[in-house]
């Protein structure tokens, strides 16, 4: 591992995806980041690419590759957007690295949610459902609200993401969930309401609700609603470029840099903990 005060070599894992992408050409345009190496799955169409000519940013001589281990040797961190399994594979590569993982994978069961936890004993980990500045300061604000309002206002979560996203509710969307759970003051686990379909009965009290949509081209689109009697409060955030994400990850990077082993949100990165 290099000293905090040299250049940060990051790895970017899911080099080939959309965030992927954005991450690269977000490295060579942040001073005190290089990129150290892009990774993809076994099988990929863009194993043996140059990393720079992927991103639209002309070569820069980093081939995608598909074994992660030897890269990880010569980085200070590691930052990935791919998928749950993947994620706990990672996260015992860099815990026995000795360097940062910064997970912005969504979709993880509460199975793997307690792996990685428990691997933050030994390496620092940031993990959030959302990467950006506005929706963590969204979240902060929802949690306020949640807290703010009794239970006569429900509280209903929305979300739309482009026809590729994999998993619903988007990982921002539970991000928000928990957000108002907490400020309620209940586990959202119990009261999470979502896929209502037919003869559903009324709403019950204190649930939180969720609705996602896909189509088209959508970076992401969230509201928190708060509607109670004869008035509704919402919360909303829409993000129009995935560089915002890309930014986020960066800037949770090098801040992880210099944080000893544990599992951190974004919240911590942003001081919005107490807001």
């Amino acid at each position: 591992m290099s000293a905090v005060n040299s250049d940060m070599r990051l790895v970017i894992a899911g080099a080939g995806g959309r965030m992927g992408r954005a991450l690269i050409h977000a490295v060579a345009a942040t001073k005190g980041l290089v990129l150290a190496g892009a990774v993809e799955a076994a099988g990929s169409a863009v194993i043996g690419r140059d990393a720079g000519e992927l991103a639209g940013l002309g070569a820069n001589g980093i081939k995608v590759v598909s074994d992660v281990a030897p890269l990880l040797k010569e980085a200070d961190g590691l930052i990935e957007f791919t998928i749950p399994a993947a994620t706990l594979a990672f996260a015992e590569l860099t815990a026995a690295a000795g360097i940062v993982h910064v997970i912005g994978t969504t979709g993880h069961s509460a199975e793997e949610e307690a792996v990685i936890a428990k691997v933050a004993s030994r390496v620092t980990i940031v993990k959030s459902g959302n990467m950006s500045l506005g929706v963590n300061l969204l979240a902060a604000l929802t949690r306020r609200v949640a807290q703010t309002l009794n239970a006569d206002y429900d509280i209903e979560i929305f979300e739309m993401h482009h026809n590729k996203k994999i998993d619903a509710p988007s990982g921002t969307a539970l991000l928000l969930g928990r957000a108002a759970a907490d400020g309620r003051g209940i586990d959202l686990s119990d009261r999470s309401a979502r896929g209502r379909d037919g003869m559903t009965g009324a709403r019950r009290s204190g649930d939180i609700g969720f609705a996602s949509l896909r189509g088209g081209t959508v970076v992401g689109e969230h509201t928190v609603i708060f509607a109670g009697p004869a008035e509704r409060v919402e919360l909303t955030h829409r993000a129009e470029d995935r560089m915002i994400f890309a930014r986020g990850a960066l800037h949770a990077a090098l801040w992880a840099r210099k944080q000893k082993p544990g599992l951190y949100t974004m919240a911590d990165v942003l001081g919005l903990a107490n807001i």
